[in-house]
């Protein structure tokens, strides 16, 4: 089975491609975004441009940030029904683009905080148009929300139909501005979904494509990015590989791997992508045993080894262990093992094999 309801705008000049499309959401948008990735891209102009010749009014709430919190999401929703808005538009890397999907549910259907992680109350929801600005979270074309809870340090996600985008533009030219680390940080999380596209107990042959193509993109595009970061093709190539990455996990879902990263994210702020990258290794040494046929098929189609791959793995430039203590490891496993994720796993995962992992980044 592949599901994706998202109509894909990949283009230079994407937004101006779009405004048919755009036309028919409504008469006034809430765009959500953080301060300043937008504005330095240029989308958040150009996105503007497009709303006004199109004749559509708009709202600006530009206060997300990395990790978008319940809170957050709540103000958006009063700032979507304030301002009368009848659709929502993303722009930015995954917090402003879940937050989005987040507040045009909370607002279709009236929810609080505490029914945002609740599907079975999602009954509807507004227009969703996504702008991203990273090469990494494929956010654009999946059905999930991750969000922050700050009373409890938990970060988790949750998956509906009715989340999934509208609308998906991507324009290449948005990701020129990004720094270094999240350039890095963020195709790490696309390697990420690709290769969990191949570790969920849901995987599906049908994406194998976009997987194996994925992957070998990334390993050959992601060096001359972090030594060329205005190469255009390049940086088209990654924000492809992310799409891929997200149209992979929209129909597997992720495993481990991202359960794990969670609470270095809400406890540590530890980049999503970052904490994917320093349990790579290690969450692809206890699956092997269970889809060695899976990884020798990539590995063969890459024309590499496992250890060609980790050997390119350590040629990128991450940090990959973090002090903390004891106490964060008892904190962390309860919510490792609790999320969904876990459910995907192509083997059953221990907590004594959580916490070996988890203590394997740890400073010494």
């Amino acid at each position: 089975m592949f599901y994706c309801p998202t109509r894909i705008i990949f283009a230079d000049n994407a937004m101006q491609k779009a405004k048919e499309y755009i036309a028919s959401f409504g008469k006034r948008a809430l765009i959500v975004t953080g301060k300043n990735s937008a504005k330095q891209s240029g989308a958040l102009s150009d996105t503007i441009s497009v709303l006004r010749e199109a004749d559509i009014n708009y709202a600006l709430f530009d206060r997300i940030t990395e990790n978008p919190t319940l809170d957050i999401v709540m103000e958006g929703k009063s700032a979507f029904l304030q301002n009368n808005c009848d659709f929502v538009i993303g722009i930015g890397g995954g917090s402003p683009v879940d937050s989005a999907k987040a507040i045009s549910l909370a607002a279709a259907n009236s929810l609080n905080r505490d029914e945002m992680y609740n599907t079975s109350v999602f009954k509807k929801a507004y227009p969703i148009l996504a702008i991203p600005l990273t090469a990494g979270t494929g956010t654009e074309v999946t059905q999930y929300s991750v969000l922050s809870d700050p009373l409890t340090k938990k970060k988790a996600g949750f998956g509906c139909d009715l989340a999934f985008p509208t609308l998906a533009v991507l324009d290449p030219k948005y990701t020129l501005t990004l720094p270094p680390k999240v350039t890095l940080h963020t195709a790490l999380d696309a390697l990420s979904h690709l290769l969990e596209g191949l570790y969920s107990n849901q995987r599906s042959p049908i994406v194998y494509p976009f997987i194996y193509k994925g992957i070998a993109s990334i390993m050959k595009f992601l060096p001359i990015v972090l030594s060329k970061p205005e190469n255009y093709l390049a940086r088209e190539e990654l924000m492809r590989d992310a799409l891929y990455g997200g149209m992979v996990i929209a129909q597997g879902s992720t495993t481990l791997q991202h359960s794990i990263g969670y609470p270095l994210t809400s406890f540590y702020g530890i980049p999503h992508g970052l904490a994917n990258a320093m349990v790579m290794e290690d969450i692809m040494e206890l699956y092997y045993p269970a889809i060695q046929q899976e990884l020798d098929d990539l590995f063969s189609y890459l024309q590499i080894n496992k250890d060609n791959f980790y050997t390119w793995l350590k040629s990128l430039p991450f940090e990959r262990k973090i002090d903390f203590s004891e106490d964060f490891i008892d904190k962390a496993i309860p919510q490792i093992m609790s999320s969904r994720n876990m459910a995907l796993n192509p083997l059953p995962v221990t907590e004594q094999q959580v916490r070996t992992l988890l203590e394997n980044l740890r400073k010494t």
